[in-house]
């Protein structure tokens, strides 16, 4: 009988619909605030900062037209950020972030947390 319940749950876990994290509403509620909703540093908090919050949407533009997954990745979760980082900016790498996924490149699986991943991937897709 034991066995028999143990199996329903597993089954119906199967069928619980998980919500994958959504990088524009992350954006939302951690980056605007210095950044702006465009993404390009206008929020209202970025009068008060010492540095001003940088135009996200010309990353790519910034770098010969490519747009660096791994920089914006390591940049948000803290792990290398150059002195040229404002200390006002968080280092989101020490908070939860979600639940790891493996993301394959090269065949090379590389985990990373899902939250970053979104995040990272709606920056890629505000690029001018």
């Amino acid at each position: 009988m034991r066995t028999i319940i143990i199996l329903g749950a597993v089954a119906l876990a199967d069928c619980v619909d998980v919500a994958e994290p959504d990088g524009q509403r992350m954006f939302a509620q951690n980056c605007a605030s210095c950044h702006g909703l465009d993404a390009k540093g206008s929020g209202p908090m970025s009068r008060n900062l010492i540095k001003m919050a940088p135009d996200l949407t010309t990353l790519a533009s910034r770098n010969n037209g490519t747009f660096s997954r791994d920089y914006v990745m390591s940049t948000i979760d803290g792990l290398d950020r150059g002195t040229h980082f404002s200390g006002a900016m968080p280092e989101f790498g020490a908070g939860d972030m979600g639940d790891t996924i493996i993301v394959e490149r090269d065949g090379l699986g590389t985990p990373v947390p899902a939250e970053l991943l979104a995040l990272t991937e709606y920056l890629e897709r505000v690029q001018e």
